[in-house]
């Protein structure tokens, strides 16, 4: 027996019009004592069927994947990850073979996330619910790509509520594999979903590094944050003439290093493995062109404020280094952290620094990361190209 959700009277509207998410504040009742994880339908206070998805004791009590009724058994998952597949064979992702495949709610799959790195699959469940239909989503994944896939990676103990991901280990649901070279617009990156940070490289940012080799040609670049020096990468094969790569951790230079030996480029390239902040307030080396993507500063609305502060504080920084005449790409991953906030604060940063500015590009996600229509928050990445005077 399916078990049920009821809303309060005037609680529907948000799934009517296609919102995945049923907060705790608008249940007015349940049947069947839902217990974390488990899968119930959700009803309005007139007992009209509204939509079907995983429960969790929570904010967010229900996690919409359909919404129309269904058993969510083998054949739901396979056609979820068949329209997935489709969409991303639509965008046109040129000399590439790792992306997204599924980004949660922009796929009508709240709480999954799957990357796909050539012939590997990693899995990241972000609820109990999604964390529960992993062998399902495993057996989909083989069924719609057969032989294209050898490796099925779960790597859900980071991003699962931590009293569940705490009994979680990082597993194997197919294969073994646990790195490999993948391409990304021709490029080479060595990638290790194992033991790098996320699924194991930051596919979102793929467009935006494509734009900073279009601005890279004859310039000194540094690359702030580099993790495993994507947009290094991309500079160098833009021309620039000297790339610089700083982050605190040195497993991510040594990263960084084996990727721009792999693509065998003639110009300099020097790592440093340091906090950003220290080494811009050491460094007296200034740059024509400078790319700003530190991890989120902010995962709830309780560190925003200090988040916007440390956002601040950094590109004030920043922009001394730059020359008169250079480029920033600046970057939030912060969900909680708008797109106007962001831009709020990058003008007080400007303004700390003494520096008149030109913005020339806004930046998102790749569209191998979209956004639902119906629900806006998916839009976390923010980025701007600022030109300084």
């Amino acid at each position: 027996m399916m078990k049920k959700v009821f809303l309060k009277k005037k609680k529907a509207a948000p799934l009517r019009r296609f919102h995945p998410w049923v907060f705790s504040g608008a249940v007015a009742k349940m049947e069947g004592e839902p217990a974390d994880g488990d899968v119930v339908e959700v009803y309005d206070a007139g007992g009209e069927y509204l939509a079907t998805g995983h429960y969790q004791n929570g904010s967010i009590c229900v996690r919409v994947f359909s919404f129309k009724k269904t058993d969510a058994d083998d054949d739901f998952w396979r056609s979820k990850i068949e329209n997935a597949f489709h969409f991303r064979q639509q965008i046109q992702l040129g000399d590439t073979d790792c992306y997204r495949l599924v980004h949660a709610e922009g796929d009508g799959l709240p709480g999954l996330i799957i990357d796909r790195y050539g012939k590997t699959a990693v899995v990241q469940c972000h609820s109990i619910g999604m964390h529960q239909e992993r062998h399902k989503i495993a057996q989909a994944l083989q069924t719609v790509f057969g032989d294209q896939l050898d490796t099925i990676y779960d790597k859900s103990s980071e991003t699962l509520p931590k009293a569940y991901g705490a009994t979680v280990e990082n597993s194997f649901l197919f294969g073994e594999s646990q790195s490999t070279k993948v391409k990304e617009n021709g490029h080479s990156f060595l990638v290790n979903w194992a033991e790098g940070q996320k699924t194991g490289f930051f596919l979102d940012q793929r467009d935006n590094r494509q734009l900073v080799g279009q601005y890279a040609a004859g310039k000194k670049v540094l690359n702030a944050f580099c993790y495993t020096g994507g947009f290094s990468i991309y500079a160098l094969q833009g021309g620039a003439k000297e790339v610089h790569s700083v982050d605190i951790s040195q497993k991510a230079i040594d990263l960084t290093n084996e990727n721009v030996a792999i693509n065998e480029f003639e110009q300099p390239h020097h790592a440093y493995a340091e906090d950003v902040l220290r080494f811009l307030k050491d460094t007296t080396q200034t740059y024509d062109l400078m790319v700003v993507d530190p991890p989120a500063f902010a995962k709830n609305l309780k560190k925003r404020h200090n988040a916007v502060q440390g956002y601040k504080r950094l590109n004030a920084l920043a922009l001394q280094h730059v020359k008169k005449g250079g480029f920033v790409f600046t970057f939030s991953c912060s969900q909680v952290v708008d797109q106007q906030l962001f831009y709020n604060t990058i003008v007080a940063a400007a303004i700390e620094a003494g520096r008149q500015i030109r913005v020339l590009h806004h930046l998102s996600q790749g569209a191998d990361h979209p956004v639902s229509l119906f629900h806006p928050e998916g839009a976390y990445l923010k980025g701007l190209v600022l030109y300084v005077e």
